[in-house]
Protein backbone atom coordinates (compact mmCIF):
# COMPACT_ATOMS: atom_id res chain seq x y z
CA UNK A 1 0.00 0.00 0.00
CA UNK A 2 1.22 3.48 -0.85
CA UNK A 3 0.49 6.19 1.71
CA UNK A 4 0.14 9.64 0.14
CA UNK A 5 0.11 12.72 2.36
CA UNK A 6 -1.54 15.79 0.85
CA UNK A 7 -1.69 19.42 1.99
CA UNK A 8 -4.23 21.71 0.33
CA UNK A 9 -3.69 22.86 -2.32
CA UNK A 10 -1.77 19.84 -3.54
CA UNK A 11 0.24 19.50 -6.75
CA UNK A 12 -1.17 17.34 -9.52
CA UNK A 13 2.06 15.38 -9.80
CA UNK A 14 1.50 14.10 -6.26
CA UNK A 15 -1.48 12.06 -7.48
CA UNK A 16 -0.97 8.63 -9.12
CA UNK A 17 -2.45 8.41 -12.60
CA UNK A 18 -4.39 5.17 -11.99
CA UNK A 19 -8.16 5.24 -12.09
CA UNK A 20 -9.52 4.43 -8.64
CA UNK A 21 -12.61 3.59 -6.68
CA UNK A 22 -12.40 5.96 -3.72
CA UNK A 23 -13.71 5.19 -0.22
CA UNK A 24 -14.46 8.33 1.77
CA UNK A 25 -14.56 8.81 5.53
CA UNK A 26 -12.52 9.68 8.59
CA UNK A 27 -12.42 6.00 9.64
CA UNK A 28 -11.41 6.39 13.30
CA UNK A 29 -11.06 2.82 14.51
CA UNK A 30 -11.78 1.32 11.08
CA UNK A 31 -14.76 -0.46 12.66
CA UNK A 32 -17.27 -2.82 11.05
CA UNK A 33 -19.16 0.06 9.41
CA UNK A 34 -15.95 1.44 7.93
CA UNK A 35 -14.94 -2.03 6.80
CA UNK A 36 -18.27 -2.34 4.95
CA UNK A 37 -17.48 0.86 3.05
CA UNK A 38 -13.93 -0.21 2.16
CA UNK A 39 -14.87 -3.79 1.27
CA UNK A 40 -17.63 -2.55 -1.04
CA UNK A 41 -15.15 -0.14 -2.63
CA UNK A 42 -12.75 -3.04 -3.10
CA UNK A 43 -15.41 -5.06 -4.94
CA UNK A 44 -16.19 -2.06 -7.14
CA UNK A 45 -12.49 -1.59 -7.90
CA UNK A 46 -12.09 -5.24 -8.89
CA UNK A 47 -15.18 -5.06 -11.10
CA UNK A 48 -13.90 -1.92 -12.85
CA UNK A 49 -10.25 -3.05 -12.97
CA UNK A 50 -9.30 0.00 -10.89
CA UNK A 51 -7.13 0.56 -7.85
CA UNK A 52 -8.69 0.80 -4.39
CA UNK A 53 -8.09 4.17 -2.75
CA UNK A 54 -9.15 5.44 0.65
CA UNK A 55 -9.15 9.08 1.71
CA UNK A 56 -8.89 10.09 5.36
CA UNK A 57 -7.45 12.95 7.41
CA UNK A 58 -4.49 13.47 9.71
CA UNK A 59 -6.68 14.84 12.52
CA UNK A 60 -10.34 14.89 13.46
CA UNK A 61 -12.41 17.47 11.53
CA UNK A 62 -13.91 18.76 14.79
CA UNK A 63 -10.55 20.34 15.58
CA UNK A 64 -11.24 22.80 12.76
CA UNK A 65 -15.04 22.90 12.78
CA UNK A 66 -15.58 22.98 16.56
CA UNK A 67 -12.22 24.53 17.51
CA UNK A 68 -11.33 21.63 19.80
CA UNK A 69 -7.80 21.35 21.20
CA UNK A 70 -5.77 19.10 18.91
CA UNK A 71 -3.39 18.25 21.77
CA UNK A 72 -6.14 16.69 23.90
CA UNK A 73 -7.83 14.58 21.21
CA UNK A 74 -7.81 10.82 21.79
CA UNK A 75 -8.19 8.40 18.88
CA UNK A 76 -9.31 4.81 18.42
CA UNK A 77 -6.66 4.49 15.74
CA UNK A 78 -3.65 6.80 15.62
CA UNK A 79 -2.13 7.25 12.13
CA UNK A 80 0.27 4.30 12.40
CA UNK A 81 -2.51 1.97 13.51
CA UNK A 82 -4.87 3.22 10.80
CA UNK A 83 -2.22 2.52 8.16
CA UNK A 84 -1.83 -1.01 9.54
CA UNK A 85 -5.58 -1.61 9.37
CA UNK A 86 -5.86 -0.19 5.85
CA UNK A 87 -3.04 -2.44 4.70
CA UNK A 88 -4.91 -5.44 6.08
CA UNK A 89 -7.98 -4.48 4.06
CA UNK A 90 -6.09 -4.51 0.77
CA UNK A 91 -6.03 -0.77 0.07
CA UNK A 92 -3.75 0.31 -2.79
CA UNK A 93 -3.58 4.07 -2.15
CA UNK A 94 -4.22 5.62 1.25
CA UNK A 95 -4.62 9.39 1.01
CA UNK A 96 -4.07 11.24 4.29
CA UNK A 97 -5.23 14.84 3.95
CA UNK A 98 -3.92 17.55 6.26
CA UNK A 99 -7.22 18.82 7.69
CA UNK A 100 -6.45 22.52 7.79
CA UNK A 101 -8.84 25.46 7.86
CA UNK A 102 -8.34 26.00 4.11
CA UNK A 103 -9.22 22.38 3.37
CA UNK A 104 -12.12 22.29 5.83
CA UNK A 105 -13.75 25.38 4.35
CA UNK A 106 -13.70 24.23 0.73
CA UNK A 107 -17.06 24.67 -0.97
CA UNK A 108 -18.76 21.38 -1.82
CA UNK A 109 -18.13 21.76 -5.55
CA UNK A 110 -14.47 22.54 -4.91
CA UNK A 111 -14.12 19.44 -2.73
CA UNK A 112 -15.66 17.24 -5.41
CA UNK A 113 -13.57 18.72 -8.20
CA UNK A 114 -10.27 18.65 -6.28
CA UNK A 115 -10.59 15.53 -4.12
CA UNK A 116 -12.79 13.18 -6.12
CA UNK A 117 -12.26 14.13 -9.75
CA UNK A 118 -8.72 15.26 -8.91
CA UNK A 119 -7.92 11.86 -7.42
CA UNK A 120 -9.08 10.10 -10.62
CA UNK A 121 -12.15 8.43 -9.13
CA UNK A 122 -14.39 6.34 -11.36
CA UNK A 123 -16.67 5.82 -8.38
CA UNK A 124 -16.87 6.75 -4.71
CA UNK A 125 -18.17 4.68 -1.83
CA UNK A 126 -19.20 6.34 1.43
CA UNK A 127 -21.48 5.86 4.39
CA UNK A 128 -24.98 7.28 4.41
CA UNK A 129 -23.93 10.07 6.81
CA UNK A 130 -20.77 11.20 5.02
CA UNK A 131 -20.44 14.98 4.65
CA UNK A 132 -17.89 17.18 2.89
CA UNK A 133 -18.97 20.57 4.22
CA UNK A 134 -22.16 21.92 5.87
CA UNK A 135 -24.67 19.08 6.28
CA UNK A 136 -27.47 21.09 4.71
CA UNK A 137 -25.68 21.36 1.36
CA UNK A 138 -22.85 18.79 1.46
CA UNK A 139 -24.38 15.42 2.30
CA UNK A 140 -24.81 12.26 0.24
CA UNK A 141 -28.18 13.42 -1.09
CA UNK A 142 -26.56 16.47 -2.70
CA UNK A 143 -23.53 14.66 -4.08
CA UNK A 144 -25.04 13.80 -7.50
CA UNK A 145 -25.52 17.47 -8.35
CA UNK A 146 -21.82 18.14 -7.68
CA UNK A 147 -20.74 14.94 -9.43
CA UNK A 148 -22.38 15.99 -12.70
CA UNK A 149 -22.34 12.38 -13.91
CA UNK A 150 -18.54 12.26 -13.85
CA UNK A 151 -18.35 9.35 -11.38
CA UNK A 152 -20.66 6.80 -9.84
CA UNK A 153 -21.84 7.00 -6.24
CA UNK A 154 -22.34 4.04 -3.91
CA UNK A 155 -23.94 4.79 -0.54
CA UNK A 156 -23.58 2.31 2.32
CA UNK A 157 -26.49 2.08 4.74
CA UNK A 158 -25.99 1.99 8.54
CA UNK A 159 -24.35 -1.12 9.96
CA UNK A 160 -25.87 -2.37 13.21
CA UNK A 161 -24.57 -4.43 16.11
CA UNK A 162 -26.22 -7.55 17.53
CA UNK A 163 -28.42 -5.37 19.75
CA UNK A 164 -29.54 -3.37 16.68
CA UNK A 165 -27.55 -0.29 17.77
CA UNK A 166 -25.93 1.63 14.93
CA UNK A 167 -22.19 1.00 14.82
CA UNK A 168 -20.22 4.23 15.10
CA UNK A 169 -16.90 5.51 16.38
CA UNK A 170 -18.81 7.54 18.98
CA UNK A 171 -20.50 4.40 20.36
CA UNK A 172 -17.14 2.62 20.53
CA UNK A 173 -15.54 5.52 22.40
CA UNK A 174 -18.41 5.51 24.87
CA UNK A 175 -18.04 1.75 25.33
CA UNK A 176 -14.33 2.11 26.10
CA UNK A 177 -15.07 4.95 28.51
CA UNK A 178 -17.37 2.63 30.48
CA UNK A 179 -15.18 -0.46 30.26
CA UNK A 180 -17.61 -2.28 27.96
CA UNK A 181 -14.98 -4.05 25.87
CA UNK A 182 -17.42 -6.68 24.67
CA UNK A 183 -19.45 -3.99 22.93
CA UNK A 184 -16.42 -2.07 21.71
CA UNK A 185 -14.75 -5.14 20.22
CA UNK A 186 -17.96 -6.37 18.59
CA UNK A 187 -18.39 -3.00 16.87
CA UNK A 188 -14.74 -2.83 15.86
CA UNK A 189 -14.78 -6.33 14.41
CA UNK A 190 -11.44 -7.05 16.09
CA UNK A 191 -9.89 -6.76 19.55
CA UNK A 192 -8.97 -3.19 20.49
CA UNK A 193 -5.21 -2.72 20.67
CA UNK A 194 -2.45 -0.18 20.72
CA UNK A 195 1.33 -0.10 20.86
CA UNK A 196 3.56 1.16 23.62
CA UNK A 197 7.08 0.92 24.96
CA UNK A 198 8.17 -0.76 28.20
CA UNK A 199 9.63 1.73 30.65
CA UNK A 200 11.02 1.49 34.19
CA UNK A 201 8.39 1.67 36.93
CA UNK A 202 8.31 1.39 40.72
CA UNK A 203 9.00 -2.39 40.74
CA UNK A 204 6.32 -2.83 43.42
CA UNK A 205 4.63 -5.56 41.41
CA UNK A 206 7.68 -7.79 41.73
CA UNK A 207 7.58 -7.39 45.51
CA UNK A 208 3.92 -8.48 45.46
CA UNK A 209 4.63 -11.54 43.31
CA UNK A 210 3.06 -9.89 40.25
CA UNK A 211 5.81 -8.12 38.28
CA UNK A 212 4.44 -5.72 35.70
CA UNK A 213 5.63 -4.12 32.48
CA UNK A 214 5.04 -0.37 32.70
CA UNK A 215 3.79 0.62 29.23
CA UNK A 216 4.38 4.14 27.96
CA UNK A 217 1.82 5.02 25.29
CA UNK A 218 1.36 7.91 22.87
CA UNK A 219 -0.64 10.86 24.17
CA UNK A 220 -3.26 10.61 21.41
CA UNK A 221 -4.25 7.00 22.16
CA UNK A 222 -7.65 6.45 23.74
CA UNK A 223 -7.46 4.29 26.86
CA UNK A 224 -10.34 2.26 28.27
CA UNK A 225 -11.64 3.44 31.65
CA UNK A 226 -9.56 3.09 34.80
CA UNK A 227 -9.65 -0.50 36.03
CA UNK A 228 -8.23 -4.00 35.72
CA UNK A 229 -8.48 -5.93 32.45
CA UNK A 230 -7.87 -9.22 30.72
CA UNK A 231 -5.28 -8.52 28.02
CA UNK A 232 -2.86 -10.19 25.69
CA UNK A 233 0.49 -8.64 24.92
CA UNK A 234 2.87 -9.14 22.02
CA UNK A 235 6.52 -9.11 23.00
CA UNK A 236 9.19 -9.81 20.38
CA UNK A 237 6.57 -11.18 17.94
CA UNK A 238 5.02 -13.60 20.43
CA UNK A 239 1.63 -13.22 22.16
CA UNK A 240 1.21 -13.84 25.89
CA UNK A 241 -1.77 -13.84 28.21
CA UNK A 242 -1.85 -11.22 30.92
CA UNK A 243 -3.82 -8.86 33.09
CA UNK A 244 -3.46 -5.11 33.02
CA UNK A 245 -4.17 -2.19 35.29
CA UNK A 246 -5.05 1.29 34.09
CA UNK A 247 -4.94 3.58 37.07
CA UNK A 248 -3.12 5.64 39.66
CA UNK A 249 -1.78 3.03 42.14
CA UNK A 250 -3.96 4.61 44.80
CA UNK A 251 -3.10 1.97 47.38
CA UNK A 252 0.44 3.36 47.66
CA UNK A 253 0.32 7.09 46.92
CA UNK A 254 -1.98 10.01 46.16
CA UNK A 255 -1.90 12.20 43.06
CA UNK A 256 0.10 9.85 40.85
CA UNK A 257 -0.02 10.01 37.06
CA UNK A 258 -2.16 7.46 35.26
CA UNK A 259 -0.19 4.36 34.29
CA UNK A 260 -0.71 1.26 32.15
CA UNK A 261 0.86 -1.83 33.71
CA UNK A 262 0.69 -5.40 32.43
CA UNK A 263 1.41 -8.57 34.38
CA UNK A 264 2.52 -11.04 31.71
CA UNK A 265 1.77 -14.68 32.48
CA UNK A 266 4.55 -17.27 32.14
CA UNK A 267 7.16 -14.63 31.34
CA UNK A 268 10.37 -13.64 33.12
CA UNK A 269 12.48 -11.67 30.63
CA UNK A 270 13.78 -8.13 31.07
CA UNK A 271 12.15 -6.13 28.30
CA UNK A 272 12.84 -2.50 29.16
CA UNK A 273 12.83 -0.42 25.99
CA UNK A 274 10.92 -3.00 23.95
CA UNK A 275 7.99 -1.98 21.78
CA UNK A 276 4.93 -4.07 22.66
CA UNK A 277 1.32 -4.37 21.51
CA UNK A 278 -1.50 -4.74 24.05
CA UNK A 279 -4.93 -6.11 23.17
CA UNK A 280 -7.84 -5.37 25.48
CA UNK A 281 -10.21 -8.33 25.81
CA UNK A 282 -12.36 -7.95 28.92
CA UNK A 283 -13.00 -5.63 31.88
CA UNK A 284 -12.57 -7.30 35.27
CA UNK A 285 -13.07 -4.62 37.92
CA UNK A 286 -12.51 -1.03 38.96
CA UNK A 287 -9.38 0.24 40.67
CA UNK A 288 -9.66 -0.25 44.44
CA UNK A 289 -7.68 1.25 47.31
CA UNK A 290 -6.60 -1.46 49.74
CA UNK A 291 -5.75 -0.84 53.40
CA UNK A 292 -3.05 -3.48 53.44
CA UNK A 293 -0.75 -5.44 51.12
CA UNK A 294 -2.42 -8.74 52.04
CA UNK A 295 -5.76 -7.58 50.67
CA UNK A 296 -4.15 -6.41 47.44
CA UNK A 297 -2.33 -9.72 46.93
CA UNK A 298 -5.53 -11.64 47.58
CA UNK A 299 -7.33 -9.56 44.96
CA UNK A 300 -4.51 -10.02 42.44
CA UNK A 301 -4.72 -13.78 42.99
CA UNK A 302 -8.43 -13.62 42.15
CA UNK A 303 -7.79 -11.38 39.13
CA UNK A 304 -5.38 -13.98 37.76
CA UNK A 305 -7.95 -16.76 38.25
CA UNK A 306 -10.59 -14.64 36.51
CA UNK A 307 -8.21 -13.89 33.64
CA UNK A 308 -7.32 -17.54 33.11
CA UNK A 309 -11.02 -18.47 33.26
CA UNK A 310 -11.79 -15.89 30.57
CA UNK A 311 -9.12 -17.21 28.21
CA UNK A 312 -10.07 -20.83 28.88
CA UNK A 313 -13.65 -20.02 27.86
CA UNK A 314 -12.56 -17.85 24.91
CA UNK A 315 -9.66 -19.76 23.29
CA UNK A 316 -10.11 -17.82 20.06
CA UNK A 317 -9.05 -14.60 21.81
CA UNK A 318 -5.32 -15.32 21.68
CA UNK A 319 -3.14 -17.07 19.14
CA UNK A 320 0.55 -16.69 18.43
CA UNK A 321 -0.14 -16.97 14.71
CA UNK A 322 -2.95 -14.40 14.50
CA UNK A 323 -2.86 -10.66 14.15
CA UNK A 324 -5.53 -7.96 13.91
CA UNK A 325 -5.38 -7.84 10.12
CA UNK A 326 -6.17 -11.54 9.88
CA UNK A 327 -9.08 -11.09 12.29
CA UNK A 328 -10.62 -8.42 10.10
CA UNK A 329 -10.29 -10.19 6.79
CA UNK A 330 -11.20 -13.77 7.70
Amino acid sequence: MEVIYLHHPYKKEEIPTDRVVLALGYFDGVHIGHQAVINRAKKEAEKRNCKLAVMSFNQHPSIVYKKLDAETMKYLSVPERKIELMTGLGVDYFYVIDFTYDFGTLKPQEFVDDYIIGLNADAIVAGFDYTYGPKTIADMAHLPQYAKSRFDIVEISPQVAENKEKISSTSIREALDTGNLTKANQMLGYTYQFDGRVMHGDARGRELGYPTANIKIGKYIRLPKVGVYVVSIKVQDKWYRGMASIGYNITFEKDREKTVEVNIFDFDKMIYGEKVTVRWHHYLRDEVKFTGIEGLIEQLDQDKIDTETFFDSHPEQISNASDSRAEMTE
